[in-house]
């Protein structure tokens, strides 16, 4: 039984040692095999995590447990998922348009400097361990030799740093530049967009899905061109680093180390993904909440006057509170999320990797590799300090390919709002419109009407045929208005608060869907509006009359400053160049000029650009009698047809027709005897008069009979 037993024994080190010959032999082949096999799991892990795969399962599993929680939020769940990248392309064919691209050089240049900045690295992992060496070894001249090659080195390295930094920064610049500048192209869009265009105005008004374009265009933009600026950096080098780092490393300690060391790392990591929060959609909500405060804010600086007037100083400051609580509610539960995350990433990333580093480097001082022979002190001090460098620099780019995710995450936030108004102002130029509507607008007739679509046609008058008047909330207000104006008859509407008579005008001015009927009118060039508190732009005092021109323009069709002072004089304002400092005066115009003064301004506006019809929206309500009318014969004159709101009775003199609404739905379209008119109207106000006297006088008759009867008495 011994005798087998030692046979045996003989029998299996002959077999290990036959085995650990032919190892040998091909160990070349072999860590080729395990090298290329390891940058290919590196790409294809790093992919997977990427597409979604390497995502936390428990968010996975939250959502598909909580479908119903999740239908009752406004906030859909945000995530590095095929969706997120479906949008990042979208946004990325916009801030990259091509090959030749300056986006597309500066990305080169990037890269460039990336692998780049990983060779001197690898080189200065080299260098440090020489340097140690050579103490070691007691050789000062080699010391200070390759103390003058770490300063040298320092040059292209510090120079490389820099302008990776600067690189990085001209690429958000000119990510947000590319970003914004197709944005407000649909934003604003061209004034002869027809139905397509004044998304800025149905954004905000015919739709809900947005409450704050303004900081989705500045902020969040911006926010998103950072983050994916740098996220080019922080995740292609981080990867290019682990691939060379651990290749160098494998060749000093063997791939069979690097081989266990993977399968450990890889497997914490799978732990760390597992446990990682979902960032992406505490970031759009962040912004979104954001985005609700400042909104507050913005109201409250907007309607300050009313706010003031009323009193409501505690409300506003309640509905304030309350969005800034939700803001901190938030961000709370964001930072206690952050930090125990933090202390597992950390703990995970820079000590338990850290210590699977320190086993790897001792493994050419505790094990004699195959091929290498015998090495003294100075060697495996160099070899020591060499790899920790190498273990070190790749164990912090495998760190920062973790975190990386995690700014992905972020970038997955910033990109789902971006994308929201990309898609919103896309079906607004569509007129697909989300917007919460009243009850009745579901149901019956009024729903029926709002599933249709009317058809408008240029023409040179303006003729409404059986066309809907509906707010944007569904109400219906007229179910079918019909009316026709030539050029040159001048059109007064009258009838009570919320009948449609405003409505009617956005709806001449494209802000308004058609839902039926044709609506036949002018281009939009041969329309303007003056509302009660005319719109003043910011610039100089030039800049209010010929709005929206430019003093370019003004040059290019003939009319000079003195021609704009004559256009002042019409509307006795010419002494307000020399008062307020001249053409060039740059003012905060509504607070510089008064009420009346305004409107006179946008009677001057409307006489310098001439258009055929002008829609007059309690436009004189500020100026006085004698001057409405010489504006309006003025008016005349230049033959603009105007379309006029107005209670007062002055002015039905220069109107033609007559569109009466009774705020039931139901309106009279007919031509206006202004002078009949009138004396009804004086008629009607003496009647009235003398009924408020009725309960006087009978008061004073029940008086009498009294002082009568005790007179009897």
């Amino acid at each position: 039984m011994a005798s087998m037993a030692s046979l045996r024994a003989q029998n299996l080190t002959k077999h290990y040692a036959t085995l650990a010959k032919s190892y040998s032999a091909h160990r070349p082949l072999i860590q080729r095999i395990i090298n290329a096999s390891f940058i290919l799991y590196v790409l294809g892990s790093t992919y997977r995590g990427l597409s979604g795969g390497g995502g936390s399962s428990k968010s996975s599993k939250k959502k598909g447990k909580g479908k119903k929680e999740d239908s009752t939020k406004k906030s859909e769940r945000v995530a590095v998922d095929a969706v997120f990248y479906q949008r990042l392309a979208v946004i990325l064919r916009i801030v990259i348009p091509g090959a030749r691209s300056k986006e597309a050089m500066l990305l080169v240049m990037h890269s460039s400097l990336l692998v780049l900045r990983t060779a001197i690295s690898l080189y200065v992992a080299a260098l440090d361990g020489r340097i140690v060496a050579s103490l070691v070894r007691a050789q000062p001249l080699e010391f200070f030799l390759n103390i003058m090659r770490w300063l040298l080195v320092a040059i292209p390295a510090t120079w490389t740093n820099s302008w990776l930094s600067y690189i990085q920064n001209k690429l958000s610049i000119a990510y947000r530049t590319r970003l914004t500048k197709v944005i407000l192209q649909q934003y604003l869009g061209e004034e002869d967009e027809g139905p397509q265009g004044k998304v800025y105005y149905k954004i905000s008004n015919l739709d809900d899905r947005i409450k704050n374009p303004d900081q989705m265009i500045t902020h969040d933009i911006n926010k998103f061109s950072i983050h994916l600026a740098s996220i080019y950096s922080n995740l292609a080098k981080p990867v290019l680093d682990v691939i060379l780092y651990n290749y160098q490393l494998s060749q000093n300690v063997g791939a069979e180390g690097l081989l266990v060391l993977t399968v450990l790392v890889q497997s914490t990591a799978a732990l760390l993904r597992y446990l990682t929060p979902p960032l992406g959609t505490y970031t759009a909500l962040s912004a979104q909440f954001a985005g609700q405060l400042r909104h507050t804010h913005s109201r409250l600086a907007e309607f300050s006057e009313e706010v003031a007037f009323l009193g409501g100083e505690q409300t506003e400051k309640m509905l304030i509170e309350r969005e800034y609580a939700t803001v901190m509610r938030h961000e709370s539960k964001v930072l206690d999320k952050r930090w125990w995350f933090g202390c597992v990433e950390e703990g995970i990333i820079k000590w338990l990797w850290g210590s699977f580093g320190l086993v790897l480097c001792g493994i050419p001082v505790f094990i004699k590799l195959p091929g290498v022979g015998r090495i003294d002190l100075g060697s495996r001090t160099e070899g020591l300090v060499t790899n920790r460098r190498l273990l070190l620099s790749g164990s912090d780019a495998m760190g920062r390919v973790m975190y990386s995710y995690k700014d992905l995450s972020e970038l997955a936030g910033y990109t789902a709002r971006v994308s929201l108004l990309l898609d919103t102002m896309r079906d607004v130029q569509k007129g697909r419109f989300e917007k919460a509507l009243i009850s009745s607008a579901t149901t019956g007739e009024n729903a029926h009407i709002l599933r249709g679509r009317g058809q408008i046609i240029m023409s040179e008058d303006i003729e409404f045929e059986n066309v809907p008047i509906v707010t944007p909330n569904g109400d219906v207000l007229v179910k079918s208005l019909s009316f026709h104006i030539k050029h040159g008859q001048n059109l007064l509407i009258v009838g009570p608060n919320g009948c449609g008579k405003s409505s009617l005008f956005r709806i001449l001015g494209g802000l308004w869907p058609v839902y039926g009927g044709i609506v036949k009118k002018p281009v939009a060039s041969e329309f303007i509006l003056i509302p009660q508190r005319p719109y003043l732009s910011l610039g100089t005092l030039r800049d209010q009359v010929i709005y929206p021109h430019s003093k370019e323009t003004m040059d290019a069709r003939g009319i000079t400053d003195d021609d704009l002072i004559k256009i002042l004089g019409i509307v006795k304002m010419e002494n307000v160049v020399e008062r307020e400092g001249g053409w060039d005066a740059a003012r905060e115009w509504r607070d510089a000029l008064s009420g009346g003064d305004q409107q006179k301004i946008a009677w001057a506006r409307l006489f310098y650009h001439n258009p055929k019809y002008a829609i007059l929206d309690e436009a004189t309500s500020l100026v006085p009698p004698d001057m409405e009318g010489m504006m309006m014969e003025h008016a005349a004159k230049l033959g603009i047809t105007v379309l006029t709101v107005s209670h007062r009775p002055s002015l039905w003199k220069y109107h033609a027709m007559i569109l009466h609404y009774d705020g039931q739905g139901v309106y009279v379209f007919t031509k206006l005897d202004a002078e009949r008119r009138l004396a009804l109207q004086q008629e009607k106000q003496a009647l009235e008069s003398r009924l408020l006297e009725v309960p006087m006088m009978k008061a004073r008759l029940e008086e009498l009979r009294l002082e009568r009867s005790d007179v009897r008495v």
